[in-house]
């Protein structure tokens, strides 16, 4: 494969169609009532990225599994704060009966959606970016774009390699390009690796992570610059005359058996069963009757419509 000028875009799917299921309106419907406002603000967010960030290739991203055993398994409390009493994902009915239109939508596209059994979608994006940077370098895409309102993901971003994260500050038209520089000024931290180390220490209550007690985002930042990085600041636990205060040091002694197993957890799986696909942007649709009837039915015509547009004059 030779080279292109545009970047390989990889939507957070989920991430994105929640954003845009609380940011339109639900009057937006289809003409049996069907809420849409979610089909159609992912919709619009497609052509809209199309359109911006002229990406030769895109991938929609997708959780297979939102709570994977084997993060439950090391860490019980993963994402446990989101379960319903029959053990599902706690989402409104009125988004659930919009994703399978989303799925109907993208196929009809020809904009591939790629999942992993087992797998969330940041272990597929996880995947996918470690599959890009494997490449030759003459066949790798200049840029890896993450278009993600999950955090988490920004243990992915890496000057070097050229893999940034776009995140949306307010909607979907305020995307804030996140690379170290970013991270630096508003974490202070220097890496990707770093923010995910610093997110271990801190702990984050939506995704279940307790983090270490007493150990808020400012410690986390502060002993990670002064031992390097999150197996430094175990290591110092362990050291007598580390710099630690006390208070600190017994906090990462009674974290031990959660900083054994959260690395694991909080990182991005970076082989993933993911398949292999042509995730070059459609010149035109994979099936244009499929995208007339769904327009049609759904009441999806003016973001079918901007999609397809953006898909014909993204750079080939």
């Amino acid at each position: 494969m030779a080279p292109t000028g545009g970047p390989l875009l990889l939507l957070d799917s989920a991430s994105l169609y929640f954003r845009a299921f609380f940011g339109v309106p639900d009057s937006l419907k289809a003409p049996d009532g069907t809420p849409v406002n979610a089909v159609r603000g992912f919709l619009d967010t497609i052509g809209r990225l199309i359109e911006d960030r002229r990406p030769a290739r895109v991938v929609a991203c997708w959780d297979d599994d939102w709570r994977p055993a084997w993060r439950v398994a090391a860490l019980p409390s993963y994402k446990a704060n989101r379960l319903t009493e029959d053990g599902t994902e706690e989402v409104a009915p009125a988004l659930t009966v919009q994703v399978p239109i989303i799925v109907e939508a993208l196929a009809a596209l020809g904009i591939p959606r790629l999942g992993a059994p087992g797998f969330e979608a940041d272990d597929v994006i996880g995947t996918l970016v470690a599959r890009e940077l494997a490449r030759p370098a003459g066949e790798r895409a200049g840029t890896v774009e993450v278009v993600t309102g999950d955090r988490d993901l920004f243990q992915l971003v890496d000057d070097a390699a050229g893999v940034v994260v776009l995140y949306p500050m307010k909607g979907i038209k305020d995307l804030q390009r996140v690379d170290q520089a970013w991270l630096r000024a508003r974490y202070g931290v220097t890496s990707g690796q770093g923010y995910a180390d610093m997110a271990t220490l801190r702990g984050d209550p939506s995704d279940g992570l307790p983090g270490v007690a007493g150990i808020g985002e400012k410690t986390a930042v502060a002993l990670l610059g002064r031992y390097g990085d999150l197996a430094g600041v175990i290591a110092a636990a362990d050291q007598v005359g580390s710099g630690l205060t006390p208070a600190q040091r017994t906090r990462l002694v009674e974290a031990r058996d959660y900083l054994a197993v959260a690395p694991g957890v909080v990182r991005v799986a970076p082989d993933a069963p993911v398949a292999e696909v042509d995730d070059a942007v459609p010149a035109t649709p994979a099936d244009p009757d499929a995208v007339a009837r769904l327009a049609e039915r759904w009441n999806l015509g003016s973001p079918m419509a901007h999609v397809v547009r953006a898909m014909a004059a993204a750079p080939r």
